[in-house]
């Protein structure tokens, strides 16, 4: 069965998502862009290009542009009858508006950036009724590696932000940490290399998300044993980093909340994990 497809936005990501689109089998593509560029590659690889959003004469319509105005601006030349896929990352209220307007809408950001999209790999993170999920689902499969159906509109965004602030986060966490090694006369280069290098048989930050809720734990929980021993590592080791960044000048505020916040945060009272 061929699903017809619409994608409009071939940037940096739009573009190796379409390119995957276009090379899967079971489904006929048709693009958009302002830049003529991207859609000569994309017809090139097999696509048809259209000349508007409202050309489009497809089942399935997949948006990766810039932001929310921009969103709108495609969704208006939609037909609402047409399922309309939302990759572009938006605020957590727009999946809903364009709902309300009648569209046929899910939310379905997504994270691997360039080399996921080229790949296939991408997470997609879908919120949106069970009936359109279904009808995109072979658009999301061919996308992606891992397709979590998040729950209702809004959801796939609520996912997403969530899932970058622990991102962004953990970048600026990380130029901390570079300016202690800094300080320290080493190689930040190689830090590099071992954090990538461990993290990948870690799971990084991933590595203690199995719980189904964050709420504190009890003693008899599994976990509880578990997030006792992760906090104790982390208080010494922050410790001796903390008074290290100190010897040598360096300002670390995120370790000084970490050191504070890491037990609880992982379900914890505020003195557990510190003996």
């Amino acid at each position: 069965m061929t699903t017809r497809v619409g994608f409009v936005g071939l940037g940096n990501i739009g573009k190796p998502m379409a390119l995957r689109l276009a090379g899967t089998a079971g489904i006929d593509l048709q693009v958009y862009d302002v830049a003529p560029d991207p859609v000569a590659e994309l017809v090139a690889a097999g696509a048809v290009a259209v000349d508007s959003v409202a050309a489009l004469d497809v089942d399935v319509v997949c948006v990766m542009v810039r932001d929310d105005d921009q969103v709108r601006s495609v969704a208006a030349d939609v037909p609402l009858d047409t399922v309309l896929v939302v990759h572009s990352t938006v605020a957590p209220g727009t999946p809903a508006e364009l709902a309300a307007a009648g569209h046929r809408i899910l939310d379905a950001p997504v994270s691997g950036g360039a080399m996921g999209a080229a790949d296939g790999t991408l997470a997609v993170m879908v919120g949106g009724t069970d009936e359109a999920f279904a009808a995109a689902k072979p658009v999301l499969d061919a996308l992606g590696s891992l397709v979590v159906h998040a729950g209702p509109i809004g959801a796939g965004t609520k996912f997403k932000l969530a899932r970058n602030m622990l991102h962004f986060i953990a970048f600026t966490a990380t130029t901390e940490a570079q300016r202690l090694a800094e300080a320290a006369g080493l190689d930040l280069k190689a830090l590099g290399q071992v954090v990538r290098h461990t993290d990948a048989i870690t799971g990084g930050p991933g590595a203690i998300m199995h719980r189904e809720t964050a709420a504190p734990l009890d003693p008899d929980d599994f976990w509880h044993g578990v997030f006792t021993n992760v906090t104790s590592l982390g208080v010494k080791d922050l410790g001796f980093a903390i008074d290290l960044a100190h010897q040598l000048g360096v300002d670390v505020p995120l370790a000084e909340l970490a050191i504070d916040r890491l037990g609880p945060g992982l379900g914890l009272s505020a003195t557990e994990g510190h003996d």
